[in-house]
């Protein structure tokens, strides 16, 4: 095998996909700031027990585990960003107030989430500790459209589910709560003849309930037709009411209802959602309520927030404009140096070239200068 290749799903970022890449994160952080969020930067690895807390079995398979050669310790390399800046509010900072915190950094998967997806993610994200009200949800709903706008895509439509409606429908049947796990995954798929066969030992109000999920997906309406085909039980009731109130407060954003679309209930706790634009079959960012994380870290707090990752992203973007430079000689007189540090601090691109070699950047187009006109070194226009 040769010894550049790289490892399957694992890709270099080569220069103009990287600068995109890299400017689309500094336009979302700056964004992220303007609504009051707090940039954190958890650690690349942790000791198992406390990157898997609260994060369920698909964040575990997900997760590379190595040997600490200091501690002798099972170490985790992070999957996913959410537990960890969660265990931020709940144990480091120890805040009472109302705390918005923002993130972005690589993540690492042992599989590919999706078809061609990189197991290398560059996720960002953001979340709100310590508001149990809907108001939380709504702003972290704003601010994914408002960052997909920023990327210049106009035209999103938000799937929303709420994790409450099965958790409250498992709640009345033993059947369906000693089968969880196969439950969610065939809801995930809206597999339908797997759901009838998992579901005959299930008491019939639960059987009914589950088998309607996955045919409750399409606009507003659809909460309407889940009020009359799903049980009066209090914790459906009350989880569409929140999707309805949800659906109110996005005014005229594009939203949807998928009572079946079940990721990430291992930890999420209420109204989830999923954003999708054209030109992707996946959901560009995720989110949700996930208000129990922070009990296993000592503390729980109401949370909601979302995460994105920037790859998939950037590929939506056009490619990368070439950048106006300045091409400038190599040389030691100190006038061409402080000419050059000048435009510099300017904010201009100046690239010389070393002696012997021509420049040749995909990203930059030098259309200007620097040349020695009778003494003086003059900016000057290229063809």
């Amino acid at each position: 095998m040769p010894n550049w290749l790289l490892p399957e799903n694992i890709a270099d970022v080569l220069p103009s996909e990287a600068r995109k890449i890299e400017e689309l994160r500094r336009q979302l952080l700056d964004q992220f700031r303007h609504y009051g969020f707090e940039l954190v930067m958890p650690p690349m690895l942790e000791y198992l027990e406390s990157l898997l807390t609260g994060a369920g079995t698909d964040t575990d398979l997900r997760t590379f585990k190595l040997v600490d050669q200091l501690s002798g310790r099972t170490m985790g390399v992070r999957s996913d960003m959410t537990t960890q800046v969660a265990r931020i509010d709940a144990h480091l900072l120890n805040r009472a107030s109302v705390t918005r915190l923002c993130y972005a950094g690589s993540v690492l998967h042992t599989r590919p989430s999706g078809l061609h997806a990189t197991r290398e993610p560059l996720q960002i994200g953001a979340e709100i500790y310590g508001h149990a009200g809907l108001e939380a949800d709504a702003e972290i709903q704003q601010l994914v459209l408002a960052s997909l706008a920023l990327a210049g895509i106009k035209t999103v439509r938000l799937d929303l589910c709420h994790v409450g409606i099965v958790r409250a429908i498992m709640a009345q049947d033993a059947a369906a709560r000693a089968n969880e796990a196969a439950l969610f995954a065939l809801l995930k798929a809206k597999d339908a003849p797997g759901l009838r066969q998992l579901t005959a030992s299930f008491g019939t109000v639960a059987r009914d309930a589950i088998l309607a999920l996955p045919e409750l997906y399409g606009d507003a309406s659809t909460l309407q037709r889940a009020r009359a085909v799903l049980p009066a039980l209090p914790g459906i009731v009350a989880a569409l009411d929140d999707l309805e109130a949800l659906v109110q407060l996005a005014g005229a954003a594009q939203m949807t209802i998928d009572l079946a679309d079940l990721r990430g209930y291992h930890y999420e706790s209420g109204a989830t959602f999923a954003a999708y634009v054209s030109g992707l079959p996946n959901p560009v960012a995720r989110g949700g309520r996930y208000d129990h994380v922070g009990e296993a870290f000592g503390r729980a707090r109401p949370a909601t927030g979302f995460s994105m990752d920037l790859r998939e992203l950037a590929r939506l973007l056009p490619g990368a404009q070439r950048v106006s430079a300045i091409r400038a000689p190599w040389g030691t007189d100190s006038a061409l140096r402080e000419k050059i540090a000048a435009l510099r601090h300017a904010g201009e691109v100046v690239i010389q070239n070393l002696p012997g070699h021509e420049n040749d950047q995909e990203e930059f187009d030098c259309d200007r200068a620097l040349v020695l006109d009778n003494g003086n070194w003059l900016l000057k226009n290229l063809g």
